[in-house]
């Protein structure tokens, strides 16, 4: 799709952003914050002095990306910068507006563009948009038909064009903290009216159960207040209300790779109780505990090898009881292979050494098999010397064939598994170097 998709376009109206202006509002929209006095949160981007501050206050405004989870105003902070410019305000959702929406807003940019007026476009989930479609509106941000503006939960180094992005500078918007969520709440108390009222530590309750998602915790407060006698929200209305409701969790998203990420590491460095943690975490989130069983074998051979060979059967075991059991004994066989595997002697030796000859062979060239390691089956290849001079381990003293070389002759002094000194590796070790010894002052040696 290039640029000429929008032209020749009809004037219309697009689909503007705009609450209704009768019937039920749900109490985030009546609480929508207009200016950023009231707006909550994101301090390390709207404290003053702050690039997009000043942006914003003084009415500068730049195309720009605001990535953050739901729920954290991405939204209303661009209503905010539009209104404090003046300029007029398009909302598209990349979900349900098609090409005609685009060009309808295209052609309103333009007719206020006539009239000295700016426009921003403010396209919601943008990275549902495909590269092509994203590449469309690099022409109108640059000649200036209007000020674009993304919101993404996704990280837009994977979901945006670099074009897009090299033309807008991305703010991460961060999830927002209980005592913020809770000062919301008590705006949202008022709003209610009607003799609403909260406990001593409800609003509390709300605020971190919402997980950082400021829309949540207005919409749960608001449906307390339903349940409760006379709009009165207690502990009881809570427990009620709240049972149901799912940490923050993006499966295939950011969260999602964040909390794995966060819980291999644990798992490298030794924490058991953190592992845990990021464990049920996910759990929490909804998370299938196939995946991290998964993830947990590779682990056993990414950073424990063959300092701990038994940590890979009980993570392969702990696989097996939650595909033959499910909940809840194969979520505790998963905590049991995900602890052991934090106390277990770490190496990531076998990783290494994978690694270093994965990218020799993918480098180098196609080194023949030397004859003395060749099968030799039938009596044409034992007639091309196919397997002369091969010396069977198993005759030789301490079954080790000192001296003789399996590798190929322009290889030969190739080492990429280096054993730590750590758990059952000390002894490999050990035996490696007792070896290497032997193969040093045997009289035998394969090449010269």
């Amino acid at each position: 799709m290039t640029s000429d998709l929008f032209e020749s376009a009809s004037t219309g109206s697009s689909q503007e952003a705009g609450a209704p202006e009768v019937g039920y509002q749900p109490l985030a929209a009546r609480l929508r914050p207009q200016s950023l006095a009231d707006y909550a949160g994101q301090a390390h981007i709207l404290a003053l002095g702050k690039p997009l501050r000043q942006a914003i206050d003084n009415h500068q405004l730049h195309s720009m990306i605001f990535w953050g989870p739901p729920g954290v105003g991405k939204t209303t902070l661009a209503r905010i910068a539009a209104g404090h410019a003046q300029a007029h305000f398009i909302q598209l959702s990349a979900v349900l507006s098609g090409v005609k929406d685009i060009r309808e807003a295209i052609a309103q940019a333009r007719q206020h563009k006539l009239n000295k007026q700016d426009t921003v476009l403010f396209v919601d989930e943008v990275h549902r948009f495909n590269k092509s479609q994203q590449d469309a509106f690099l022409p109108y941000v640059e000649d200036g038909t209007f000020i674009f503006i993304g919101a993404t939960t996704e990280n837009p180094s994977f979901e945006l064009n670099n074009a897009l992005l090299s033309r807008a500078r991305v703010y991460k918007l961060r999830p927002l903290e209980p005592a913020e969520i809770e000062s919301v709440l008590g705006r949202g108390v008022a709003a209610l009216g009607d003799g609403v009222s909260a406990d001593d530590g409800c609003l509390g309750l709300i605020a971190a159960q919402a997980d950082g998602d400021a829309r949540r915790a207005l919409n749960l407060l608001e449906l307390a207040a339903d349940l409760g006698e006379e709009g009165r929200i207690t502990a009881n209305t809570l427990e009620e209300v709240l049972q149901a409701s799912l940490r923050r969790f993006d499966k295939g998203g950011d969260l999602f790779y964040d909390q794995i990420s966060a819980l291999h590491k644990a798992v490298r460095g030794s924490a058991p109780d953190a592992a845990v943690y990021w464990f049920c975490r996910m759990l929490d989130g909804g998370c299938d505990p196939l995946y991290v069983a998964r993830r947990v074998v590779r682990m056993a051979s990414e950073d424990i090898g063959n300092a701990d060979p038994r940590a890979l059967t009980l993570a392969l075991e702990a696989w097996q009881v939650q595909e033959r059991l499910g909940s809840p004994e194969g979520e505790l066989a998963i905590a049991q292979a995900i602890i052991y595997l934090a106390c277990a002697a770490k190496s990531n030796a076998v990783y290494m050494a994978y690694n270093a000859a994965r990218s020799e062979v993918a480098q180098g060239r196609s080194e023949e098999v030397p004859l003395h390691l060749r099968n030799a089956p039938t009596t044409l290849m034992k007639a091309m010397d196919h397997g002369t001079g091969y010396r069977y381990a198993h005759d030789e003293p301490e079954a080790y064939a000192a001296g003789e070389n399996y590798f190929p002759e322009a290889l030969q002094d190739r080492q990429y598994y280096f054993p730590m000194d750590r758990g059952l590796e000390q002894k490999i070790q050990e035996k490696l170097k007792y070896l290497r010894e032997r193969d040093k002052t045997s009289t035998i040696l394969r090449y010269k």
